[in-house]
């Protein structure tokens, strides 16, 4: 339940707080005074689109916060866990600032949130209803979600599962029908794929194998110059002539410090370090002469390793810019290889696979049918019982659900129906007014009046299944007056029972009925008008009432007429 709504810098409001209560609730005011942003400011808390013409000129930004008590609602708490909000005592405290900008910022219980997060919340917190929704449900297929609204979970859950079998049937015969048509074009790449698979098979390439072949056919190369520097190196080393090498100037040092060693242990030291190293050269030495030996020149291999090379080269410049690359194109195109050989297995495959998704639609979609025709006949009553209580005596109100044959459509029980992603049915509300009037489309067949009164039944009963705490009403009574409009403030009352109700309203009959009085008055200052949420007390909602009847205050008459009419509606409830 909602209750406290602050609002700031919003369209004609500068700042006002509303505190709210369980039961009915009516605002009212004079035109352009500001009633409608209070249900704007509603909007913006629940998630709404953010507009920055609504922020009040002058102002920097926009900002609405609510109080909401949430215990017991464990949807809620299940989002505010997830994004790390927190509530006190049971309240929730929202907010949703809107710059001048446009820019957009939401909080719940301190913590910031998008505004998708918030709309998340609202499903669970708040149902809003107004003008714009009685246009919204002129539509077919807004009549078929109200449906499925009223009908309840088991539809809800049969409505998606046709929606997930529909869509998987279009990608089905959407691919069936791309193999169909290109049959050619998968021969023909299967033909190419081939080609590229038994060249590669034909020199078999292994992995790394083009950089080991690069190295040795270096190394063939260069023999000749790789022989003589490891020769004349090995000369270096070790002298077979006598002459001056390593191995003998190391030698040479390393006498001389033994000479000497027992006159200091650091010569030893440095003697003994000379000695391993002598040992070091001499093995090095005779490494070096194996490699020298080992280094010779083999021209056939050279060309055989050089051929190797220009068959994996060819490779490389057809599948891929490197030998490994090369392997993986391999791999890949046999998979696809193997599929394109399938053609006819695939085509097969998803022939079966769209009579089985044809046979779980028509099955889904019947029992659908079934749920809706069910459900339409009892929200029909419901809403005849609603409009029958807002002074239409004698108007029925009936929910047709049709199907539209199709020769292409789907085969259900006989018949070929069309199909859309909500099911096979078409849905829509008929109108007879009077005893003996033919039933007709509402678009067609009400005035302004009768389509109010039975879009309100419509939100009535759509009410009953809507599992929120609170409902707000916008000037849904419009085009209705008389004793249509005690009606409608009674079937209000009745509904505010059970939950919390608000609306706005411009119809002193409907505001009569309600548990507390909101006016929203409009200041002006000479170049700046303000407006302010009020409470009215008894006195206070008796001149409103007054004002609201006769349109100007003072009068005597209306003031008499506001009084009855608050006592009638305290005993009509």
């Amino acid at each position: 339940m909602l209750e406290e709504l602050r609002i700031t810098g919003l369209g004609v409001i500068d700042e006002s707080v509303l505190e709210l209560g369980p039961g009915f609730t009516a605002i009212t005011g004079e035109t352009g005074a500001g009633k409608t942003m209070v249900v704007t400011a509603l909007g913006l808390l629940m998630g709404g689109r953010a507009d920055s013409g609504a922020v009040r000129t002058g102002a920097r930004s926009a900002r609405v916060e609510g109080v909401v008590h949430v215990d017991g609602l464990r949807a809620v708490h299940e989002v505010l866990d997830q994004v790390g909000a927190e509530v006190e005592e049971g309240r929730l405290v929202l907010a949703r600032q809107v710059s001048a900008e446009g820019r957009s910022r939401g909080f719940a219980g301190g913590a910031g949130v998008p505004a998708a997060t918030l709309g998340r919340l609202a499903e669970t917190l708040v149902a809003v209803h107004g003008q714009s929704d009685q246009h919204r449900l002129l539509r077919a297929g807004a009549q078929r979600d109200a449906l499925d609204r009223f009908a309840g979970a088991a539809t809800a859950e049969l409505r998606e599962r046709f929606g997930r079998e529909h869509a998987e049937l279009r990608a089905t015969e959407a691919e069936l029908a791309d193999v169909r048509a290109t049959v050619r074009e998968r021969a023909q790449e299967a033909d190419l794929l081939r080609f590229g698979l038994d060249e590669i098979e034909k020199v078999a390439p292994a992995p790394g194998e083009d950089a080991e072949l690069a190295a040795e056919e270096s190394r063939l190369g260069f023999a000749d110059t790789l022989r003589t520097a490891a020769e004349q190196a090995r000369a270096v080393l070790s002298s077979d002539d006598g002459g001056p090498d390593a191995l003998g100037a190391v030698g040479a040092a390393r006498r001389l410090l033994d000479g000497v060693r027992e006159h200091d242990p650091q010569a030893a030291e440095l003697a003994d370090r000379l000695a391993e190293v002598s040992y070091v050269l001499s093995d090095l030495a005779a490494d070096v002469a194996s490699y020298a030996s080992g280094v010779e020149t083999d021209p056939v291999r050279l060309a055989a390793v050089s051929e190797r090379r220009a068959a994996l080269t060819a490779l490389t410049r057809k599948y891929g810019d490197s030998l490994d690359e090369v392997l993986a194109w391999a791999e890949r195109s046999s998979r696809r290889l193997l599929e394109l050989d399938d053609t006819d297995g695939r085509i097969a495959g998803l022939t079966e696979r769209r009579e089985e998704l044809l046979a779980a639609l028509a099955a889904t979609g019947a029992a659908l049918t079934r749920e809706r025709t069910e459900a339409a006949a009892r929200l029909g009553a419901a809403i005849t019982e609603e409009v029958h209580a807002l002074a239409m005596p004698h108007a029925q109100v009936s929910v047709v659900v049709s199907q539209q044959e199709d020769p292409d459509g789907i085969e259900v029980e006989g018949r070929r129906l069309r199909a859309t992603s909500t099911g096979f049915d078409e849905v829509e509300l008929l109108l007879a007014a009077n005893v003996g009037a033919e039933p007709r489309p509402l678009h067609k067949g009400a005035s302004g009046g009768e389509l109010s009164r039975v879009m309100l039944g419509l939100e009535v009963a759509l009410a009953g299944s809507d599992p929120v705490p609170t409902f707000v009403f916008d000037e849904v009574d419009a085009g209705v007056g008389g004793k249509a409009a005690v009606e409608v403030g009674r079937r209000l009352a009745a509904l505010a029972r059970s939950s919390q109700v608000l609306v706005v309203t411009h119809l002193p009959q409907v505001a009569a009925f309600a548990d507390r009085h909101v006016v929203v008055a409009k200041s002006q200052d000479g170049t700046v008008t303000t407006s302010g949420l009020t409470l009215l007390d008894d006195e206070a909602r008796v001149r409103e009432l007054s004002r609201m009847l006769a349109g100007l205050e003072g009068s005597e008459t209306a003031r008499a007429h506001a009084e009855e009419l608050l006592e009638a509606a305290r005993a009509g409830r």
